[in-house]
């Protein structure tokens, strides 16, 4: 039941065989009019024969080709769509993406958003539908590539009759001489053919290799979606931005907490600042604004050395220090740190003075750093402020006040006033330009006294070692399309049999350059052109 024995040699061939792996003899035995199916040398292939197992189904329902060019379509089709609107990583990064997506593009915005479509890159589903494709290019180089190793490299001179009658191109010779055979395996070889030989039975054959075409490409395919996949882990990939201000020391993200960026000094300069820009003027006045000509920060580059305990402060020895400009990162444990954007006048810190509602003496002052603002201010003359709530970047709209970054760009605070010997509180709210008391009943009352400001540098901290293995997969993918695009396999079978001589070629394409080639071997030999069964039966059957 699970084989097919050959009734020519008795040879036991695996269910799915349509020609006999030993001798060739054509095992489809209703098609014996038709001209021979040699994609895979007739053998079986595993998702043609098998289907009990789970194991069995999986394997067909990924090796089928319809599966994979849909996966294909569908990973073309999300790729087309990715496009339609800017990435997350391409908008501003002070502004909220679904707030930009809303306002830039409407309601169409709004559900790309929605949908996951403005990272869909580094998307879980994204990357699930990659590997299913790289599966199914892998199973579908197996279930056909063994096989047909397996004929290629086992291939028997000596062929059964109808298996040279069903080639598309055949002849039968009578009354030959040995020295015409010999002249014409001479022919063949000018052609560059290898030639097998057995017990008179002559296989010469070229080109060969093309047939491992598609598979190159598979593989090349394969590595090159490994290196996508490969984007899912940070020490292979990483591609993050960081704001880090005059002063600060930052973590630098994507490192695990390995790495930190100190911001010695960041420097900007503008067009029409050297007398040298005078050409730049007009242009200048036509913008109606500053034009950056030059931004840089000097940056220190620490490495956390401490073990890595919960609850442990940071070891920071200094790795590397330089400049970081535009279009010259600062690279160092295959980390590259750009220089990508910059935030002017960013508050560091606000100073408060306490005084009562109908006087402007000053009772007390305190500072609020926003680097790390406290909870509670205890002040020397008994007096207690507590920072209820918090606003760095504050705005106020249908949903009430709230924050639209963690930036202090516009801040705005709500203190709870505790005076000597209280416990309840009186409530201030402060902003630029606005101090509100909710009540109308307060004493005290808070004002702004003066600030600081710094400069904010943002950076751009990019490793991708994926590129070598996507290079090397597209690189072996060509290779694969040279292959199969410019070489083939072609074939041609020497059968004697007693008085007659059977010539039969076959080639997986290009037919017209394998008929001219058979035209030029058999010149100068009594042997004439093979016959084109295939034009014949074409022929036949319309007359």
């Amino acid at each position: 039941m699970n084989v097919l024995k050959c009734d020519a040699c008795g040879y036991e061939n695996s269910v799915g065989t349509t020609i006999c792996n030993k001798c060739g003899n054509p095992l489809d035995r209703n098609k014996q009019n038709e001209l021979l199916n040699m994609r895979y040398d007739g053998r079986s292939i595993r998702s043609k024969s098998k289907n009990k197992t789970i194991v069995d189904k999986i394997w067909n329902f990924f090796s089928s080709v319809k599966v994979g060019v849909s996966l294909i379509a569908i990973a073309l089709v999300a790729s087309a769509i990715g496009t339609i609107f800017p990435q997350k990583m391409y908008i501003p990064t002070t502004v909220s993406p679904a707030e930009h997506y809303r306002e830039e593009y409407g309601i169409v915005g709004q559900i790309y958003y929605q949908l996951g479509f403005h990272e869909l890159y580094s998307s879980t589903w994204y990357m699930i539908l990659i590997a299913l494709i790289g599966m199914s290019i892998f199973i579908v180089s197996l279930d056909r590539g063994i096989p047909l190793y397996r004929a290629l490299t086992k291939q028997n001179p000596i062929r059964h009759v109808r298996f040279l009658e069903r080639q598309k191109l055949f002849g039968k010779y009578n009354n030959y001489k040995q020295s015409d055979v010999e002249k014409l395996v001479g022919n063949i070889k000018k052609s560059r053919y290898k030639i097998y030989e057995k017990d008179g039975h002559i296989l010469a054959e070229k080109g060969r290799f093309s047939r491992w075409g598609p598979y190159v490409n598979h593989t090349g395919l394969i590595i090159f979606l490994v290196g996508t996949l490969l984007r899912f882990f940070p020490s292979m990939y990483v591609d993050e931005f960081v704001w880090v201000r005059e002063g600060e020391t930052a973590i630098i993200p994507g490192t695990n907490q390995e790495y930190y960026i100190e911001n010695l000094q960041f420097t900007l300069e503008f067009y029409g600042e050297d007398p040298e820009d005078e050409k730049f003027q007009q242009v200048l006045e036509q913008e109606n604004s500053a034009i950056p000509k030059h931004f840089e920060t000097k940056a220190i580059i620490y490495q956390n050395v401490a073990e890595d305990v919960i609850g442990t402060e940071p070891q920071l020895e200094e790795v590397t220090r330089g400049d970081i400009i535009v279009n010259e990162p600062l690279q160092f444990a295959d980390l590259s740190i750009y220089q990508n954007s910059y935030q002017l006048n960013e508050f560091s810190s606000m100073s408060f003075t306490l005084h009562t509602t109908d006087s402007e003496e000053e009772l007390a002052q305190f500072t609020v750093d926003f680097s790390n603002p406290n909870s509670v201010y205890e002040l020397d003359n008994g007096f207690r402020i507590e920072l209820n709530n918090y606003y760095p970047d504050y705005v106020l709209d249908d949903d009430g006040p709230r924050s639209q970054s963690n930036y202090p760009r516009n801040p705005a605070f709500v203190f709870f006033v505790y005076p000597p010997g209280e416990e309840e509180p009186e409530r201030n709210f402060l902003s630029i330009g606005q101090n509100i008391d909710p009540t109308n009943e307060n004493q005290y009352k808070l004002s702004l006294k003066g600030f600081d400001m710094r400069e904010v540098s943002g950076l751009k901290v990019k490793k991708d070692l994926t590129l070598p293995v996507l290079g090397i997969g597209a690189f072996i993918f060509m290779i694969g399309v040279v292959q199969g695009m410019y070489w083939q396999h072609r074939r041609i079978w020497i059968h004697p049999k007693g008085e007659e001589l059977y010539i039969a070629g076959h080639t997986n394409k290009n037919w017209f350059g394998m008929t001219n080639e058979c035209k030029k071997i058999m010149e100068d030999t009594p042997f004439s052109m093979l016959n084109d069964q295939e034009k014949e039966h074409q022929e036949n059957d319309y007359t």
